[in-house]
């Protein structure tokens, strides 16, 4: 599939000195729904920024739906709608009003049945008389997709859409995301919360100190850099491992009472089977009870942000 978005040896360096981005390489298909992770500072927010045209790159191309950001700057930025991290709205103007004049500064014909329907996605057709100023947090942020959403873009850029909203907003917002990616629009979003990404992502990327590390697939990311853990609880603390039991790698944990062996996704099952016959022929061990752990996408995220450190 060709993709909406495509980016090649994207750097970014301010007047400063400052490098923000490293030779970014990316493409992003449309239709899909892509998760950038990466702690403050990353880079998030300059590579959104660059691809919308708000900052120019110092190196590489960036193409959007064919169009070249810079040489294209204005049939590009049609494609993008972009839903800042700040809440950068006025006080005085109406829902409405706001909406309507963000559609027509994209040169858009008027068209109240579409802007009718977007509020009312949003739940805010009851706020649409209503002034900036006297609505909530939560409320504004959606005021914010409102607008990025009101000249019908092929590709909605979301900067930390629930950084500050309460937990049913933000399931909310993820029902929103995944209805407009049910219509064909093309999403990338930033996120803190791991769980975000991991609940509505197609794929994952994360960005440290302007590189970024990596872009797979959620599942084949959980399975190629995840870990599993079987726990086994003995019946009586112990001070060491048997010396048997060396080829396993297995750790002790500090109470004494637990073996934990650390495997990968594609493990088969008689590599534990084999385990447990040798702990069985160890004479010394009576397990107790089993269960397992596998890694989450937090764990993964830490790891790899912990091996890019300087």
């Amino acid at each position: 599939m060709k993709p909406i978005i495509s980016i090649n040896h994207l750097s970014k360096i301010y007047h400063s000195g400052f490098q923000a981005l490293y030779d970014v390489n990316l493409e992003i298909v449309s239709g899909e729904i892509l998760a950038l992770l990466g702690p403050n500072g990353a880079g998030k927010t300059s590579l959104i920024s660059t691809i919308c045209g708000i900052i120019s790159p110092s190196m590489g191309n960036v193409m959007v739906n064919g169009y070249d950001i810079v040489n294209d700057y204005r049939d590009s930025r049609k494609i993008i709608g972009l839903v800042p991290q700040e809440l950068t709205l006025g006080a005085f103007d109406t829902v409405w009003e706001t909406v309507n004049f963000s559609r027509g500064l994209f040169g858009k014909p008027p068209n109240t049945d579409y802007l009718e329907q977007l509020l009312k996605d949003l739940s805010l057709w009851d706020k649409k008389t209503n002034e900036l100023r006297t609505l909530s947090g939560g409320m504004k942020r959606r005021v914010l997709i409102a607008k990025a959403l009101s000249h019908e873009p092929k590709v909605l850029f979301l900067d930390e859409p629930t950084a500050g909203v309460d937990v049913e907003l933000r399931k909310d917002m993820w029902n929103i995301v995944r209805c407009l990616r049910a219509s064909g629009v093309t999403i990338i979003l930033t996120t803190h919360y791991i769980e975000e990404a991991e609940e509505i992502a197609d794929r994952i990327g994360v960005i440290n100190h302007g590189k970024l590390l990596l872009v797979e697939e959620k599942q084949s990311l959980m399975q190629k850099l995840g870990k599993k853990q079987l726990i086994i609880d003995l019946q009586q603390a112990r001070n060491f491992i048997p010396t048997s039991l060396a080829n396993y790698q297995l750790e002790l944990a500090e109470t004494g009472k637990q073996l934990i062996y650390t495997y990968d996704s594609y493990c088969e099952g008689k590599d534990i089977i084999n385990l447990l016959q040798a702990i069985h022929d160890t004479k010394q061990l009576v397990i107790k009870d089993m269960k397992t752990r596998q890694s989450s996408l937090e764990d993964i995220f830490i790891d790899l942000v912990k091996q890019e450190a300087p």
